[in-house]
């Protein structure tokens, strides 16, 4: 058995934590993933956040005639060169992995183990070939997998998931989509907007039901016009066509069944965290209900209740939003205990924001109506609702369905959340996760600050403007 300064398992934020510090003592990172598919670098750089994105943009400029068109623009999509989209994103994408990996490996001190591995207590592992390694501190940081349902034909070559789907070699004519969250929606507005028949289904009635309920009613009918969308749908078996298509089954909520052929099928129902596979449980870890890995604020693993000195989680694996802007909070916080053990820092959970790529886009921080009206009671609550198209941009844009929605205590306007609908949301909803994060009233944020008149920004100074707040006896005007 090796013995290490500091081991890591996952090379996703896990690998940041590598910093000058450890120059000089020894390191391993392990990740199954370089193994499997020679991706470096963690879910989100090969299979998440930045190549959905990038098929994001294209995806919103083929959709640009529709748009231009209301303004008196005649435009025209030729169409989508697939292989060429995809070859754009993943010379890229894969060009970094194989960088990143190539400088972990040519660091003296840095062992790369690229296969699974095993906890065998919670400082040590042991790989799938039987490097075994022992750690004086060790990190989790191994990600989160798609969950697939126990149907027939789930194993089928055309059905994938959202780390597979992108590679596909042609775009398909047909995609059924089961799942209605944020990467069954994002994928939803890609392929419908490069030129796909979209059919997406779902379990309930409605999709992105987890957001505030004005957001989600407003999002679904917007889906509802750009791409088919089925309701209270559950998927139930896969079987393969001599042509090469698939025909799913689905069965509806009142026992009916329905076969709809497709090219492929894309499964985004949720991710679970990938603690049984590093044997998390059997180490001695505690491990909650969904399957994360249990820590405490500064991010250090809890066994039998109670906190292990040196041994510490971030990521998917441990954090309920699953989030890579919070995995590398997380990571920047266990970076600091490493080094620093005896000043711990603890991690930020408030005002962590959000934001789905589909189309249209959608953000969101803080608390739904529903959840606000629960932790303060209904009579201390306002909210405000504004209308892209009721500012003087969302004129320009002939805009009408963008909405921003903020919520905050009445009686000292604090602001309890945010959400919004529309072009550039994620940018819009940024000063709101400022003032939440900083403590400022939503009346300050409105008037203490000038706005560009007419930027779409004013959307969102409209909106808390907007707010049944009292009005701090030293506001400014």
């Amino acid at each position: 058995m090796t013995t290490h300064d500091l081991a890591i398992i996952g090379s996703g934020s896990g690998n940041s934590l590598i910093t000058p510090f450890w120059d000089g003592k020894k390191v391993a990172l392990a990740d199954q993933g370089i193994e499997a598919t020679g991706a470096f670098g963690g879910t989100c750089l090969n299979v998440g956040c930045i190549p959905t994105k990038m098929f994001v943009r294209p995806s919103a400029l083929a959709r640009t005639p529709e748009e231009a068109a209301r303004l008196g623009v005649e435009m025209n999509t030729l169409g989508a060169d697939w292989p060429a989209i995809r070859d754009r994103i993943f010379g890229r994408i894969d060009a970094i992995s194989s960088a990143g990996r190539q400088y972990r490996e040519q660091l003296g001190n840095v062992d790369l183990i690229p296969e699974r591995v095993v906890l065998t207590s919670p400082t040590s592992f042991r790989s799938e070939s039987g490097t075994e390694v022992q750690a004086d501190q060790l990190v989790i940081a191994a990600g989160s997998r798609p969950v697939l349902p126990d149907v027939p034909g789930v194993d089928l070559p055309q059905v994938h998931t959202s780390e597979t789907i992108m590679r596909l070699e042609e775009r398909p004519r047909r995609v059924l989509i089961i799942g209605g969250g944020y990467i069954a929606c994002e994928f939803a507005g890609i392929f419908s907007g490069l030129g796909a028949e979209v059919i997406q289904a779902n379990r309930s009635l409605g999709l992105m039901n987890q957001l505030d309920s004005d957001i989600a009613e407003a999002y679904s009918a917007e889906a509802e016009k750009n791409w088919s969308v089925l309701y209270q749908r559950t998927l139930a078996g896969v079987v393969e066509n001599e042509d090469g298509t698939v025909t799913a089954r689905l069965v509806t909520s009142d026992g009916r069944t329905e076969q709809y052929a497709v090219d492929v099928i894309l499964i985004a129902i949720g991710r679970t965290p990938n603690s049984d596979l590093v044997g998390a449980q059997e180490a001695g870890i505690d491990v909650l209900a969904d399957g994360r890995i249990a820590v405490d604020d500064h991010q250090q693993v809890l066994s039998g209740g109670e906190a292990l000195e040196g041994v510490y989680a971030l990521g998917d694996i441990s954090s309920e939003p699953m989030l890579k802007h919070v995995a590398n909070h997380e990571a920047r916080v266990v970076a600091h205990n490493l080094e620093n053990p005896e000043n711990l820092r603890k991690v930020r959970r408030q005002a962590i924001p959000s934001a789905i790529f589909s189309h249209p886009e959608i953000a969101q921080v803080g608390l739904t109506e529903a959840q606000a009206v629960a932790a303060v009671g209904a009579e201390n609550i306002t909210t405000k609702t504004q209308r892209y198209g009721d500012t003087a941009y969302g004129w320009a844009m002939e805009d009408d369905y963008g909405i921003m929605k903020v919520i905050a205590d009445r009686r000292d306007g604090r602001l309890l959340g945010a959400h919004a609908m529309g072009y550039q949301s994620s940018n819009l909803i940024q000063p709101i996760v400022h003032a939440m994060s900083f403590g400022q009233d939503a009346y300050s944020v409105a008037r203490g600050q000038y706005w560009i008149h007419p930027a779409l920004m004013e959307v969102t100074e409209n909106a808390l403007l907007g707010l049944d707040v009292t009005v701090p006896p030293d506001a400014p005007l």
